[in-house]
């Protein structure tokens, strides 16, 4: 199959219908058809069933499709790796989720910077649950993912620090004074619904809670007593004094992982790997094991 035809295959079968896909395009709507015809042809297969309104996909079309995505993301992913290794002042670009990874990402570019042979390092602050994806189109070369919430699969990592979970509530909350709270106790709280975070076609799962884009607005609205949330225990230190976090035993420690392709021969983010797993978050990096490396 040619990357052309799984592009148009994709289109039709994601508008369901030849004329928008062809507008989508930019072709006309005859060469679409037949390149879908032909692909048909190639694979031995009815991908597409043609009636009046528009087309619906078959079961071999659903597969084609969620394989074709995938294959297109591979595609871009590797152009655009490829273009960066091939500038002359090669750049490392990690992404960490807005808001997040405030005990390492400091220590890391630190540490980082100081081995002998280190490239730049571009930060990227991303959205909610949105590094993954950077990562596997390409757009970064590691990215800094947190267990269990974002999915590592087909990824290589390595874990760095785990830690507890904290509510955080308005100061002025009565349960602001407790030494902890359950998950239980958070979840039935009347006055503080936990918040929608989105999915990642941008729509919002159903619930009371308000509907947050990041960590910055969640916590203007928790000031404001429109809402709870469970965060791990680092979002202390971006706290004002008028929010209050409150530990919650019984919610699951959250893992900070440090993620790259499997694939990946890149010098630079090998040794970003290594020096993030040498790194004690919080004390400073391990000198002897630096020192012993950049020998």
């Amino acid at each position: 199959m040619e990357t052309r035809e799984l592009r148009y295959f994709v289109a039709v079968a994601e508008e369901l219908h030849f004329g928008r896909a062809a507008a989508r395009l930019g072709i006309a709507q005859p060469p679409l058809s037949r390149a879908v015809q032909q692909l048909e042809r190639r694979l031995g297969a009815q991908l597409l069933e043609r009636t009046p309104r528009g087309v619906l996909l078959t079961g071999a079309g659903a597969v084609l499709l969620a394989e074709g995505r995938a294959a297109l993301d591979a595609v871009a992913a590797a152009e655009r790796r490829t273009r960066r290794a091939g500038v002359e002042d090669p750049k490392v670009v990690l992404v960490s989720k807005a808001g997040a990874s405030n005990d390492v990402l400091p220590d890391l570019l630190a540490a980082y910077g100081r081995v002998p042979g280190s490239v730049a390092v571009d930060v990227v602050l991303s959205g909610i649950g949105e590094q993954e994806w950077y990562l596997r189109d390409g757009r970064a070369d590691v990215a800094l993912l947190h267990l269990p919430f974002d999915s590592t699969v087909g990824l290589d990592t390595e874990e760095l620090v785990t830690h507890d979970q904290v509510v955080v509530l308005p100061g002025h909350h009565p349960l602001a004074a407790r030494a902890e709270l359950t998950t239980a106790e958070v979840e039935s709280l009347p006055d503080l619904p936990l918040p929608r975070w989105p999915n990642r076609d941008g729509s919002y799962p159903d619930g009371p809670g308000p509907a947050v884009r990041d960590h910055l607005q969640l916590l203007q609205l928790i000031a404001l007593g429109r809402a709870a949330a469970i965060l791990p225990e680092t979002c202390r230190s971006s706290l004002g004094s008028d929010l209050v976090a409150v530990p919650v035993p019984d919610a699951p420690k959250v893992t900070t992982v440090i993620a790259w392709p499997p694939h990946s021969r890149s010098r630079a983010v090998a040794d970003l790997v290594r020096v993030a797993t040498e790194l004690d978050y919080g004390a400073g990096p391990r000198l002897e094991s630096l020192d012993r490396r950049a020998s």
